[in-house]
């Protein structure tokens, strides 16, 4: 987490530079202490949302410029003794350790359980369930859930290990996948074939994960996509490009989750 405030510390350095703005002058618009500039500058200090809108307004740049902390060549998913590829605009090997998997396995099956029957619940809308129930946990506990990587595409957060995990569920007996139609459209649904483990899972974690059912599985894929397409973290990521989990922290309603201090 501070490799990415010190990345946007030193964004905002550039463009109050850039600009020629003093760290005098830029904390007096920001009603802060000059003080604080010099710790955001320096990665010692968050920008909360409302700071962000306002330097974004300063500097005549969107939230996305400075929040741009692009990477670059292809993804790779790697397990003991496996490895996938998934191509995309960045180089980083994924190691996806047992507990995650297994964590994994039995929040989409409690997904799956819950509101897998619904007309609408396919592929792609479990996709933005699954990110929602990943970055609101983080925002709030600052802590990983799930703890999958999500690639931006057209069409909203893409969990990269879902097709490798689910094959394994698929192949386990615990899942089956099913082609159908929702309102003339193709959809790929998912059978669950047993009952979650509930052990996997804490009360919080219910919890988050209820949260997000409650407010986002009666939307369906068009709207689920458009909705994910507001959030800062997809926002702030390149085309193709891993989403940062860091920037849930400077998102704005109604994608926050989390009570900040005034």
């Amino acid at each position: 987490m501070r490799e990415f405030y010190t990345k946007v510390g030193r964004k905002l350095k550039q463009l109050r530079e850039r600009s020629g703005i003093s760290q005098e002058k830029l904390a007096a618009m920001l009603e802060l202490p000059r003080p604080a500039i010099s710790q955001i500058e320096r990665g010692e200090r968050t920008i909360t949302a409302d700071e962000l809108m306002k330097i974004s307004k300063i500097f005549n740049v969107s939230m996305e410029t400075i929040l741009d902390l692009n990477k670059e060549p292809e993804v790779v998913i790697s397990e003991p003794r496996q490895q996938s590829k998934t191509k995309a605009i960045t180089q980083i090997r994924i190691n996806v350790p047992q507990k995650n998997l297994s964590k994994f396995r039995e929040v989409l099956l409690y997904i799956l359980d819950k509101v897998g029957s619904k007309q609408n619940i396919g592929e792609t809308v479990i996709y933005k369930l699954l990110y929602f129930i990943d970055f609101d946990y983080y925002e709030k506990y600052e802590e990983q859930l799930i703890g999958a990587q999500y690639l931006k595409n057209h069409y909203g957060p893409t969990p990269i290990e879902f097709k490798k995990i689910v094959d394994q569920m698929i192949e386990s007996g615990d899942v089956e996948k099913v082609k159908s139609q929702h309102f003339q459209y193709p959809q790929t649904k998912y059978l669950p074939l047993r009952k979650p483990d509930l052990s996997e899972l804490t009360a919080t974690e219910l919890e988050v994960i209820d949260n997000v059912l409650n407010r986002l599985s009666d939307k369906n894929a068009r709207e689920i996509s458009e909705y994910s397409h507001g959030d800062v973290p997809w926002r702030t990521a390149a085309e193709g490009a891993i989403i940062e989990y860091e920037a849930v922290f400077y998102r704005t309603q109604p994608y926050s989750v989390r009570e900040y201090p005034q």
